[in-house]
């Protein structure tokens, strides 16, 4: 098991020192999944919700949301990101969200790639409430990560599909 580098001998919690380390072109891509009843995935294919589209004010949250990672997650370094992207897809029981984060820096933007697809994620429940309380974000996980010292990551292929197409 790989040492926790956030915490001094100590038992403090620190701010890892990326100084030392290189500079390299970093990814990450990141998933979500909102479930929802298919008469809300009808109600939302037809922009037929009370707030608006909220595919699209859930891709624009998610890359706002990349943006101010450092500003949320305590020990996450402010990076200088060079994209980010977000996309949905409907499908049958839900809306699949997916994000790609890149930069040019000494640490990696998984927690970039991740914050965008949880905050387009709740930024749909909050959009679709409405339509039904009960709706759940699942399945929020590192799909890809490349750059750094540790090299390339893909997470292994998921047992069954989180959502059919629509």
């Amino acid at each position: 098991m790989a040492k926790l580098s956030h915490y001094k001998k100590t038992g403090e919690v620190r701010m890892v020192d990326v100084t030392p380390k290189a500079v390299t072109a970093r990814t990450a891509v990141a998933r979500a999944f909102v479930k929802m009843g298919r008469a809300v995935v009808r109600r939302v294919r037809r922009l037929e919700t009370p707030k608006g589209n909220p595919l699209e004010v859930a891709r624009i949250a998610g890359i706002a949301a990349a943006k101010r990672t450092s500003e949320l997650i305590p020990l996450c370094h402010p990076l200088p990101l060079t994209h980010v992207d977000v996309s949905t897809r409907l499908r049958e029981n839900g809306v699949e969200v997916r994000s790609r984060v890149t930069a040019t820096a000494q640490t990696g933007v998984e927690m970039e790639a991740l914050v965008a697809v949880a905050l387009a994620a709740l930024t749909i429940y909050d959009m679709c409430k409405a339509l039904d309380k009960g709706i759940e974000i699942t399945d929020v996980c590192l799909v890809e990560k490349t750059g750094g010292k540790s090299g390339r990551y893909v997470r292994p292929a998921a047992r069954g599909r989180t959502g059919k197409r629509a």
